[in-house]
Parts: C-alpha cells; structure tokens; sequence
C-alpha cells in the first residue's frame, strides 16, 4: 500500500504573560517530557536565558540522568540571549536573527518546539507570542494575577477594559495572520488552584469566562499547589517521569492527580499526531520548517 504524503511543520506552543512565579517553565517542561512520552520529536527554547529557569531545569534533568545512569527523554534545546547592542534598532535585529535561526534549527529535526517566553514585555517575548500555534498563560488562581488580563471593577468585578497584555496578544494574533494567515490558540490555564472551593475561587472562574468570550481564548484547569512540583524542579524530573520504577520514587495519590492534570492539559492543545503514528498509518509526512 502507497503512503499519503502529508506536509507537516513544527507545532510552536509558547508559554507567555507579563508576570513571574506563574507556573511557566514548570509548565514548560511538563508539556515537554509529556509530549516525548507520547512520541513526538520535541524542541525547546528559552527566551528568558537570563533568568534561565528553563535552561536550569533542562540542566538538573541531564544531571540527574548521568548521575544515576538513566534514560531520561530529552528535548532539541536552545536558549536565545538579549542582545547587548547600544542601539534599539541593532539589538531588535540581533535578537530577532538569533531567535529565527534557533527555531529554524529546531524545526528542521522537531515536530513541536516549546518556547518559555520571559516574565516581561519584552522584544524577544514578542517575537515568540507572534510564531505561536498555540499561547498558554498560566496565571495564579486570583485576582490579583487577573490584572495582567483584564482591568476589574472592585465592587461587582465586572471587566472594565483589557489590560496591556492582552493587547499585545492582540498585536502577535495580527503579525501571525499577517505572516502565514495562520491563528493563534490563545489558552489561559487556572493554576494553583486550591483544593477547598471558595468565593475568591468561584468569582475568578466566573470572570475569567466572560473575559474569555470578549478578547478570545480558551480556559483550562492547570495545576493544583503541590510541593512535589517544587521537590522534583531541583532534580531535572516532571510527574511524567514518577512512574519509572528506577528512578525510586513512590507514586501517592496526590501524585496521580497531578499527573491527571498535567495530562489534561496536553490533551487540551490542539496538535497533529506524532509522525510514527501517521507512519503507522500509512501516511508519510512530508517536514517542512517554520
């Protein structure tokens, strides 16, 4: 039986806001070690190679993985520095070829690149939210993280107007569609949420749902608040990898919940299934880069 060419890019999923101690590159690497176990070939980037959480993270798990003598997946990485040019015009040009020739790279052997943006609007951040397929924004389950989203009144906590983020989020829908008419996937994932419902908990949920069908993008759970996520940080390792009996870890209930929800999320990104699959199928996919 002949095989069905189908032409394939790489799948970009960028974590973005404009706010630290969200969740991002934890969640970065969740999706990233979830992804390889299901087959894909993965690609990471760090735009915020300063604060290099991220790098860090990648780091640790190759670390552990020689000291142990383990076979942990691993993606394609790379990480993009700002440029330290005087002028704005030279550093945007540097920037932007050193971010084009990272993703390039990463694209020609990867079906989906993870990109961890930085904390800040940023030029390089820009450049990411812009390439995006799909934008998750982890925020603190709050309203004092719903600021980065929207303006609220604080009465009846009615949306006023969107905030700056999410006009720049606007501006990198527009480039994308500009670019290749393709259109960004806009997620917002609630996370650290509180096992005990509450009314801050409930009113957050209820405004979030408005905001969502105002300025456009999905809503899903994200993680609850668990130290294990903080435990396994320092060792390079993700709730994807506590199943593996040599790593010695003892897998409790509040383990399987998370990894539930880690697996919810990526069952949440609109994505092409791993090329071995298509293969598997009959189909043959035909790479093409970003």
């Amino acid at each position: 039986m002949s095989s069905v060419s189908l032409e394939r890019r790489a799948s970009l999923i960028v974590l973005g806001n404009e706010k630290g101690g969200s969740g991002k590159s934890t969640t970065a690497m969740h999706l990233i070690v979830g992804l390889l176990r299901d087959g894909y070939r993965v690609g990471a980037i760090d735009l915020d190679a300063r604060q290099a959480t991220l790098s860090g993270y990648i780091a640790a798990r190759e670390a552990f993985a020689a000291a142990k003598g383990v076979a942990l997946g691993l993606p394609r990485f790379a990480a993009v520095l700002r440029s330290e040019a005087d002028s704005r015009a030279a550093a945007e040009e540097e920037e932007r070829g050193r971010f084009s020739r990272a993703l390039g790279e990463l694209s020609r052997e990867c079906e989906i690149v993870v990109i961890d943006c930085p904390g800040a609007d940023t030029y390089l951040s820009r450049l990411g939210h812009a390439r995006a397929d799909t934008l998750i924004t982890p925020i603190n389950d709050s309203f004092v993280d719903f600021a980065m989203l929207a303006k609220v009144d604080p009465d009846n906590h009615d949306v006023v107007q969107p905030s700056i983020y999410s006009e720049m989020v606007w501006q990198a829908r527009k480039a994308r569609f500009a670019r290749d008419r393709g259109r960004i996937d806009w997620i917002v994932m609630r996370n650290r949420l509180g096992a005990i419902a509450q009314r801050n908990k409930r009113d957050v949920g209820a405004t979030l749902e408005l905001l969502a069908k105002r300025i456009g993008f999905r809503t899903v759970k994200g993680f609850g608040e668990r130290v294990i996520f903080r435990e396994l940080f320092l060792q390079g390792l993700t709730l994807m990898d506590v199943r593996d009996a040599s790593l010695g870890i003892s897998l409790g209930m509040s383990h399987v919940a998370a990894r539930a929800e880690v697996r919810a999320l990526i069952g949440a990104i609109r994505k092409p299934p791993p090329a071995k699959v298509l293969r598997a199928a009959g189909c043959e996919p035909a790479e093409q880069a970003v």
